[in-house]
Formats: structure tokens, sequence, C-alpha cells
């Protein structure tokens, strides 16, 4: 990070890579997998969790230790006197790692944060004078105003059961926390706990997100404070109609058997309730959602009058969702506005409610791509913010990221630019001309942009490929301030002495059959000879709800390895793939493994005809869909890859969760035929390739139940392959400790079946 002796001077990013090259010479370091996992982090002094206080006093954010990058420690960039510090050092303060409770590991599944430890959330008072962060399964307020020394306040001290989902309320007098699968709330002046609900246990639980709501409608909460600070909505989560299945973790030294609710594709959901609590009092006033039981509680937050609340409610085949009003003294609810589509409707958190008029921006895809609408409390249309052939959307948060009521303008990040790009625009609340928005961010990369409350100022969160990630404070119209994180590529950086052989990814597209395009990057090896021909691998995810060809930094990843190793790496994102607008998606919809098969094998093709490339070694490696999609291109495209590597797939659809599967393949009562074409099971026997699958032996997400039935299948099918199992390991193995060893297999793997020795 840049200190309050910076200069300010900016070196352009292609400048930046080429004087890191000169000065770590002519050959550059070997790159290692260790060193992908080892500290400092080759990205740099990357930071997560940016904040702006409140009071706009400062910037705080998450940090990796330099000596074990994955323990965060909470800091402060302070604004007055341009000076960064630890506030919290979380090995000072938690010495030894505490054993996190079954519900948390769970809930850092979900958030893909289970590689980490250290502090991992955090937020703040109304004030900007205080913070509240879990730290081990306890929960801390640490008073800024005090001294470092009298800061803290374990606010759990002396309690049993490990506390998750801790928020603090709007005014600051209370904290609102989980324990025990019961919503607690703590008195911060009186210091005195109290417990909301009493039933929790088992399998009630209230004021949590079930499972299919962390891992797959992108709510990691089940409590929302209201505006007052006296009421508080909660959902209460009966998981009892869901089948109990024995799920096995296979470790090193036992086996344990976890009876699971796994919510698998038409079968029953969890039964879901909403209640306003009055934490004074302790009444629990019930919502009316409806006369229909079997829904999805999507979203929920409060109007600004308190008494209000609005709820997003999803219909079981994701094809109608309801904005409904409801009273929190009556229960009563009315339905504002509804969304319908002919396939699914993809869930989002651009909601946000005006404070000078009655009146709400809500994003809508009806028009085939995601834009902003400006609507009364009515539900009456006012007028139309933004229209095109492009999305708003930020992938990383939220797109809306500010609202100035008193200039009536709206901030919003979107791809109107290109995309593989995310940049920051603004329009009017007011415009004539939804066609007209202005462009405020301007390097070509991705933006990750938040506001301070005032709209004074933002910080941007940048990355391209030519730039690692890089934290600026800019003013509303996008000029620099000051730099809080530079991230030069200079001769200091930890990627110097390696970046010289880094593979920069070129761009480009083709056409799928019906003509849309589809985005490509592509790789080419380290000290690339065009006279030359390559074995070529392709980095396949492939699948919905993700977008992998982006402007970003990609100087840590593994394709380098695979570049260094001589391979040529292609990455496409086919027909189904996000963030494109409706038409791109829905291809997919009643069968899988179709067109994004169809996609990634054109692209494999047309890297196959390149000149530099050997059509004869091509291989192909995915993880979760990717893994999926590894598996369908080894079996349906048996004559264009001769190796793959299939990590923690997915293999029968009917053995994945509700709302992923249904989405997108309805009900297998309804839909039998899609389900069947859309394993992988029914293609094996036209397996000729060399394939290895990973997986680990306590995924919970993609149950390693779908690896065993593909072992079994390729088996009576006398077909040879190859495994690499993982004991005690989830779903993210990669990313975690395991990860070292895997890459390493991969390697060897492509090496032994592709040969990197190029012709």
């Amino acid at each position: 990070m840049a200190d309050s002796r910076h200069s300010g001077r900016y070196l352009a990013p292609a400048l930046a890579v080429c004087a890191a090259a000169t000065a770590a010479g002519s050959h550059a370091a070997e790159l290692t997998i260790d060193r992908l996992f080892d500290a400092p982090a080759l990205s740099g002094p990357s930071i997560t969790g940016l904040q702006i206080s409140p009071d706009a006093s400062r910037v705080t954010y998450l940090r990796g230790k330099p000596d074990d990058k994955d323990r965060l420690d909470l800091w402060e960039y302070n604004l007055h006197d341009k000076t960064e510090r630890v506030l919290v050092d979380s090995k000072v303060l938690a010495p030894t790692s505490a054993k996190l409770s079954a519900e948390e590991i769970g809930r850092r599944e979900r958030q893909r944060t289970a590689s980490l430890s250290g502090i991992l959330e955090y937020s703040f008072a109304p004030s900007g004078k205080a913070l509240l962060f879990p730290l081990d399964g306890r929960l801390y307020h640490y008073d800024l105003a005090q001294s470092s020394a009298n800061a803290l306040t374990e606010i759990t001290a002396g309690t049993a059961g490990s506390v998750t989902d801790a928020g603090i309320s709007p005014h600051g007098g209370f904290v609102a926390y989980i324990r025990d699968q019961n919503l607690h709330v703590y008195d911060l002046a009186a210091r005195a706990d109290k417990a909301l609900t009493q039933d929790g246990g088992g399998a009630v639980k209230n004021g949590m997100a079930e499972f299919v709501a962390q891992e797959e409608m992108d709510r990691s909460t089940g409590y929302w404070w209201a505006p007052d600070d006296r009421h508080i909505a909660f959902a209460r989560v009966d998981e009892s109609p869901v089948k109990v299945t024995q799920r096995f973790e296979i470790s090193a030294d036992n086996v344990e058997t976890f009876p699971q609710r796994y919510p698998a594709a038409g079968g029953p959901n969890v039964l879901i309730r909403l209640g306003v609590s009055d934490i004074h009092t302790g009444a629990v006033t019930w919502i009316d959602l409806g006369s229909d039981p079997d829904i999805y509680l999507a979203r929920v937050s409060w109007l600004p009058d308190g008494k209000t609340l609005a709820i997003q409610r999803e219909s079981r085949d994701q094809r109608k969702l309801d904005l409904l009003f409801a009273d929190i003294q009556t229960g009563q609810s009315r339905v504002v506005l509804t969304e319908t589509s002919a396939t699914w409707i993809d869930l989002n958190d651009e909601l946000s409610f005006l404070r000078r008029s009655k009146e709400f921006v809500w994003a809508s895809a009806r028009d085939g791509f995601l834009h902003l609408y400006l609507y009364d409390y009515q539900g009456h249309l006012v007028r139309r913010l933004t229209e095109g052939p492009w999305m708003v959307d930020d992938f990383h948060t939220r797109a809306i990221k500010a609202i100035d009521e008193k200039h009536r303008l709206i901030y919003f990040s979107a791809t109107e630019k290109s995309p593989v790009e995310r940049q920051l625009y603004r329009t009017s609340l007011d415009t004539t001309d939804p066609r007209r928005i202005e462009r405020i961010s301007q390097e070509p990369g991705v933006h990750g942009v938040t506001f301070a409350r005032d709209n004074a100022f933002y910080v941007d969160n940048f990355t391209s490929v030519t730039q690692p990630p890089q934290v600026s404070m800019r003013s509303a119209d996008g000029r620099l301030i000051a730099y809080l994180v530079e991230n030069r590529l200079d001769a200091n950086h930890p990627d110097a002495p390696y970046v010289s052989d880094n593979s920069v990814p070129e761009f480009g597209t083709l056409a799928a059959a019906d003509g849309q395009l589809l985005q490509y990057r592509l790789f080419k090896p380290a000290h690339f000879d065009p006279a030359k021909r390559y074995p070529a691998i392709v980095d396949v995810y492939g699948g919905p709800s993700v977008q992998r060809v982006l402007d970003t930094w990609t100087g840590t990843t593994f394709t380098q390895i695979l570049t260094r190793a001589g391979y040529v790496v292609f990455q496409l994102d086919n027909r189904g793939s996000a963030f494109r607008g409706t038409a791109f998606q829905a291809p997919i919809h009643g069968k899988l493994g179709a067109v994004e098969v169809e996609d990634q094998v054109r692209g494999a093709k047309w890297l196959a005809s390149q000149p530099f490339v050997d059509p004869a070694r091509l291989g192909v490696w995915g993880w979760s869909y990717g893994g999926y999609m590894t598996l369908m291109l080894m079996f349906k495209a048996p004559d264009v890859f001769r190796a793959g590597i299939s990590g923690a797939p997915v293999t029968d659809w009917s053995l994945y969760d509700t709302h992923y599967t249904e989405r997108y393949l309805e009900r297998p009562s309804g839909n039998q035929a899609g389900y069947d074409a859309s394993s992988v099971l029914p293609y094996a026997n036209a397996l000729r390739g060399k394939l290895l699958v990973i997986h680990g032996m306590a995924d919970d997400n993609v149950l390693f139940l779908h690896s065993t039935k593909l072992f079994r299948k390729l088996q009576d099918l006398n077909k040879p392959f190859e495994v690499m199992v993982y004991p005690g390991a989830k779903h993210g193995l990669i990313r975690q400790h395991d990860g070292r060893h895997a890459y390493a297999t991969m390697l060897r793997f492509f090496d032994a079946n592709l040969s990197s020795d190029v012709r």
C-alpha cells in the first residue's frame, strides 16, 4: 500500500511491466506451484472487505499477513493524516485458532472463504466511531475513539456457544447475531444478551439462511435490522420436509457419517416464515407471504419509514418474482410489481429506496438486458433510467454504487464499454433518454467501486491484464485524489522476479451457431516462437451465473504455470454464461451440456487450426461445472481432446440441489428427458482419451457420490481412467492446502499425456 510519503506518480501499466521485467533481468526466476500459495502474495498487497466509514474519516479493509497471506487482519487508511495502520492483529488477539462450529465451517464454504483465517468480516457502527467483528466464534466491539489498548471489548464473553453472522443495528445501540440456531441481540449500553427466538435447534433455524439461499441465491443472512433500532425481521427455517441423507466424510484417519438435509432436485424444500420481532417486548408479527408455501424467500429489506418490509418472493419454478410491501404491525402484504420470464429470473440486489421521495430503483432484464427503472410506491413505472444492448452489473457486489438525491444522480457499474470490462457510469434520475449515460472510470479493465455515504468520493479497486489489484481514492467525477494501494509493478513488487515470463492474454471473439459472439482469452507460452507448434489446454467453466473471460490480472494463476511449461491456454465463455443478456443465457434452458459443448468444441477447433497449435495434443480441464464440462467434452468430442482433468464434477443432475438445478432443468417430474440428456453417464462409453478425475472426499456441495457413480460407470464399461481423491477435503480444495498437490498432479498428468516438448 502507498503510504503518506508516496509521490503520487503513476507508472502506466504497460511501462510498469517493462520496468519490472528489466529489473528482474533477462531471465525470470522459476515460478513454482508452491510460490502461488506462499507469502507474500504474488499479486502484491491486495485487500478485501473494503469499506468507507460512515463519517468518511477512514477506509478500512482486510489484508493478509506478510508471512501468512491467508490470515487476515483489520487495517485502516486514515483520510485525515493519510497513514495506514493495523487496527486489529488477528494473531495477537487469537494466537491459536479455535475450532469452528459446523455451521460456521459450512457458512465459510458457501462464501468461498474456507481457505482463509483471522478476521473475515466486520461492520461499522452508524456513527463511524466503532467496529464490530467476529473472530474464531467470538464477537468483538472496537471503539475507534479509544486508544488501541482500551478499544477492544469482547461482547460475548462468558456465553456458551459459537457466534456467527453478527450485525450492528442502524443506530448503533445493539448487535444481533446467531447462536445455537437462535437469533440474539446484545444491548451495548447495558451489556446484556437477549434471545429473541427460543425454538431454534434440530431442523429449526432462526435468523439463518438455508443451504440453497447461501449456496445459490447469494443470501448469506436470515435477519434484517429495521431503521428504528427497535425491530428486526428474521426468517424461521424449518428443514424437516427435506429428506435426511447420510453423507460420508472420509478423512485420512477416520470416516464420519453426517446426517444432512440436502434438498435434491425435485424434492421438497424447507418451510420458511418471515417474522418481525420487537426487541424490547419480544412480540413477533408474522408476515403474510402468500398461500403457496413452496416459495423462495429471495430478498428482504426495509423501506425508509421503518414500518414496511420489502420482500422479494420467488416462485419454485423461478419464472416469477414478486415484490411485496408488508405492514409490520398487521403482517399484511401487497404485491407492488411482478417480474416474469419464459426461462428463469436471475436474482439481484439492485433495489434502492429514495429518501426524499416515495420512489425506488428496481433492476429488470425484461427487455433482454438487466437495466434500471424508477418506480413509485404503488408499483407504477415513473421512468426507465438505462437502456441498451449491455447490462447494469458488478459481479462482485451491487451494481448501484450511489444515489445522489440532492443532484438527482445515480452511479452504477455496467458492461456498456465492453462485456469483458466493468466501468463506472452515472445518469440522472430525471433522464429523458435512458440510452444517454456518462462513463466516469476510464482505464480499461475491471473497476470495483465503493462510494462514501455523502457521495463526495469513491474508492476504486481496479485491475486489468497488465495491472494487479490497485486501490485509489477518486472524486465523484473520477479524478484521482490518492492511491491507497498503488501496487506498482516495479523491482520491489513480489511478482518482479517472475513477471517477464508472464503470459498476457489476447482477447477475441468467435461466432456461435446462432450468430452470437463468444468472448475468448488466449495465453501463449513463455518465450513464444510462432514457428513452433505447441500443445494446448482448454481451461473451461462454461456454467451459468459465471463469467471467466475478463480484463483482469492473471499473473498469479495456475495458467502461468502451464504457459511456462510450454502450453497454450484457451478460455471461452460459451452461451449459457452470465452477464451477456437473456438471449445469450437462455439456450441452456431444459438441457445442460448441449450448446455449452457445441460452443467449446467450436472454440477448440478454432484453437487447433492456429498455426502455432498442434491439433493432436489438445487437453481440457475444469472444476465444478467446469469438471462437468470436461467430462462432456471428453465423452461427446473424443476426437478433439486427447486428455482431460475433471475436478469435483456434477455427473447426475438429479443429485444436485433444487434452486440451482431446477432453474435450468425444471423439476425431474416434468423434464426427465432433459435430466437424462444432461447427465454425463449416458455418454461415457465414447471415452477414448486419457481422463483424470479429482474430488474431495468430504465435499458437501457437489457430493463425492457424483464421482463414485462415474467411477462405477467407467469400470462397468471397462474404460481406463485415473483418480486423485483428497481425504477430508471439500469443494474448494484447490484454493486450500490441497491445491498445491492437486495442481502438481494436474501438471504431471498433462505432461505425461500431451508432452510439453514442442514439435
